[in-house]
């Protein structure tokens, strides 16, 4: 049976109360086109850095996963499965945290491992990448700068996962940059790695990116979903927006696994050398 999958492109900053409002109307426009997922970008609640640039940056406010907050994003989900990114309070450390759940509660929290730039100075570095059971099926999470390398997909793949979500603020290019955010060389990136990661893990890759401006970065949008053979099914381009697309999980993994499953055929013993490099 098909599922319908959202992934968003839209601007969230640091004032809760509008990024709710924006939330609520983002979930009724999913609900009104079938949507059983919905994927909302890195620092959903409360913005993202101010800046990469290695000066003083703004902070989010941070959050308790038991808190009001998150509470108040479980009862919007209500019967949707949604993932977003918050700035996690785990006592006087922050982590960059994605979040799923629904009206029922939490189903899994991922903590971003990898740090672009300066990011580690106001971020703790998470250290795994875990797949968990949902509603729409076994789902991995990931966020941003995860996806450039092949490991964190490749780990969540391993684990089960059939559907990835990667939350991103992914910002076009600090230096040089396009003033059409299509021919930005950073957006190209982000496109490569969305299809190259679908296609290497065949699994279904849903993107979602913030838009617009924040501090000193401009974001490339581009929300899109992709199937397991790296085509993109829907996509928002360079603008705010929601990309929606339905697909038969199961049908579409048979087809691409029937053959050449790429976890199945891979060598572990041949990739030793390099385990510790």
């Amino acid at each position: 049976m098909p599922i319908t999958v959202a992934a968003v492109a839209a601007n969230f900053g640091r004032d809760l109360d509008a990024a709710f409002a924006r939330i609520e109307e983002l979930l009724d426009q999913a609900r009104s086109r079938g949507a059983e997922l919905v994927v909302l970008p890195e620092a959903t609640l409360g913005g993202y850095l101010s800046t990469l640039n290695g000066g003083p940056a703004s902070l989010p406010p941070a959050l308790d996963i038991d808190g009001p907050e998150v509470k108040r994003l479980t009862a919007l989900a209500g019967d949707l499965v949604v993932t977003a990114g918050i700035c996690e309070a785990d006592n006087a450390i922050r982590y960059n945290t994605a979040i799923a759940l629904t009206g029922d509660g939490l189903l899994g929290v991922h903590r971003k491992v990898h740090q672009p730039l300066g990011e580690g100075v106001s971020y703790a570095a998470g250290d795994s990448f875990d797949a968990f059971d949902s509603p729409v099926g076994r789902l991995g999470m990931m966020i941003c700068y995860d996806k450039a390398f092949p490991e964190s997909a490749r780990a969540l793949a391993l684990d089960g996962a059939d559907i990835i979500c990667c939350m991103s603020a992914w910002p076009a290019a600090r230096t040089n940059p396009s003033p059409d955010l299509a021919d930005d060389r950073w957006t190209r990136r982000f496109d490569l790695y969305d299809r190259a990661r679908a296609l290497e893990n065949q699994v279904l890759w849903v993107s979602a990116n913030q838009s617009g401006t924040f501090g000193t970065m401009r974001f490339v949008a581009s929300a899109k979903i992709v199937d397991c053979g790296g085509d993109v099914l829907a996509s928002t381009g360079t603008s705010p927006g929601m990309a929606v697309a339905s697909v038969d999980l199961e049908r579409m993994l048979h087809a691409a696994r029937g053959g050449m499953f790429h976890l199945r055929d891979r060598r572990p013993a041949a990739y030793l050398s390099q385990a510790h490099s």
